[in-house]
């Protein structure tokens, strides 16, 4: 007779699919996410008290006060990011993105005011994050330089080995200025 497929061997077979192993996290992210809200609640404080001070503080200038300040917070609140074997995902607010860093078809920066790294993987996922992210935390560069240096083995990266080559030399920068500085060599 044929094997019938149930959900729990569906389970068991995407938990095969996925690579396991301890995840790396942005380790400032817990910093950047308390100076969102303290920025956030300083500036509707500010808002408040200027209104009240000149007396025109009711509760439709309340509410916009507080719209605009939760606006600058989700402006402000910076992106989860986190690595594991073969995947970077990107959380926010209310979505979260993840990308196959083991299967990459590009890697490429992105215009604009904030210097952004784009990255696509095979089955089409696409994940946008400062690069600084990887910068500053080791263990998440390693995990993402060694993924995506199994794309380049499999031929899947067809865009962005100058993007992979640029961040590794910006990483390498900055662990000798890292070093230099410890040393007292700077």
């Amino acid at each position: 007779m044929g094997r019938r497929f149930t959900r729990s061997t569906t389970r068991e077979q995407t938990a095969l699919a996925e690579p396991s192993g301890p995840l790396a996290h942005d380790i400032h992210w817990a910093d950047e996410r308390r100076t969102a809200i303290g920025v956030t609640s300083l500036l509707y404080t500010a808002l408040l008290v200027m209104d009240a001070g000149f007396g025109t503080l009711d509760m439709s200038r309340g509410a916009l006060w507080t719209g605009l300040a939760v606006l600058v917070f989700v402006i402000l609140l910076p992106l989860r990011v986190s690595t594991g074997p073969g995947v970077l995902s990107a959380r926010g607010l209310l979505m979260g993105h993840t990308v196959r860093t083991d299967s990459l078809v590009s890697i490429r920066w992105a215009d604009g005011v904030a210097q952004r790294m784009v990255l696509r993987d095979t089955e089409g996922s696409v994940v946008e994050i400062d690069p600084t992210v990887l910068v500053r935390n080791p263990a998440m560069w390693h995990r993402f330089d060694e993924d995506a240096r199994t794309s380049i083995r499999r031929d899947t990266l067809l865009c962005g080995a100058t993007a992979l080559r640029q961040m590794a030399a910006r990483i390498d920068r900055e662990a000798a200025r890292t070093v230099f500085k410890i040393s007292g060599l700077q």
